[in-house]
């Protein structure tokens, strides 16, 4: 099936997901992690779609929600879930019926984990390290490649595992008190919204997990270069637009 074929079909379902990675998928990927905004013409194609009935769309991606409630730019109807699926939106949680984000103990790991990282990165000239409510991030875009890969390989020597699930990135090693993956996301979502089809949008390595739950009648994109188990590929964020502008065209109405 081709990929505007594939649209065609999407866009007729009862009732549609749309979950989308953020950096590198609406936005470009920029060295100042602060600094990344969503191409208007993704945020317009979004903004349509979450305004119809039967369509539920989420950015699902690693940084921490209210991080990117601020850079996305997107209040409801768009939903927001954070730190790979740990953390979701108070609209989204009600759905799923999610309460507290940590036990006692997980605030305590969490306590420790986050000094411990701190005291690599602060050791670390480029390094940045980003918290979360439920662990922290370590980010090493735009140091010299080498240095970058021996920081993170000694932070996940130190600290993954025991309670501390790693996950890692471009450029960058998550890590977190409680276990998750976008795929597990995707599947609680589309579980709780009853949702007929799914379209999920990624362009890093932890958006495999998600690629990996996608049925038959459901769509993967792979934003950018790179091994993925999507069905379709697209060359970057903005070739993406143009996609959920057709998507939005085909749901919406023109």
């Amino acid at each position: 099936m081709s990929p505007d074929a594939a649209l065609e079909q999407l866009a007729g379902v009862g009732r549609l997901l749309v979950a989308l990675d953020f950096d590198g998928v609406l936005a470009p990927l920029v060295d100042d992690p602060s600094a990344s905004r969503p191409l208007p013409a993704s945020a317009d194609a979004v903004r349509r779609l979450a305004a119809h009935d039967a369509t539920t769309v989420v950015m699902l991606s690693g940084r921490g929600r209210d991080d990117l409630a601020t850079v996305s730019g997107f209040v409801p109807p768009v939903g927001l879930v954070g730190s790979h699926g740990a953390e979701y939106d108070d609209g989204l949680a009600a759905l799923l019926g999610r309460g507290g984000l940590l036990t006692p103990e997980q605030e305590r790991r969490r306590t420790a984990l986050l000094d411990g990282l701190r005291t690599l990165v602060d050791g670390t000239p480029g390094a940045r390290l980003e918290t979360k409510p439920a662990g922290g991030a370590v980010h090493v875009r735009g140091m010299d490649p080498a240095a970058g890969a021996a920081l993170l390989e000694r932070v996940h020597a130190e600290w993954a595992g025991d309670g501390v699930d790693a996950v890692a990135g471009k450029d960058v090693l998550d890590l977190a008190v409680v276990e998750t993956t976008k795929g597990s996301a995707v599947e609680a979502l589309r579980s709780a919204l009853h949702a007929d089809a799914v379209l999920f949008a990624g362009d890093d390595v932890t958006d495999e997990t998600a690629f990996r739950v996608l049925g038959d009648g459901d769509v993967g994109i792979k934003v950018g270069d790179g091994a993925t188990a999507a069905r379709f590929r697209v060359a970057d964020p903005q070739e993406m637009a143009g996609v959920l502008e057709r998507l939005a065209a085909l749901r919406c109405g023109s």
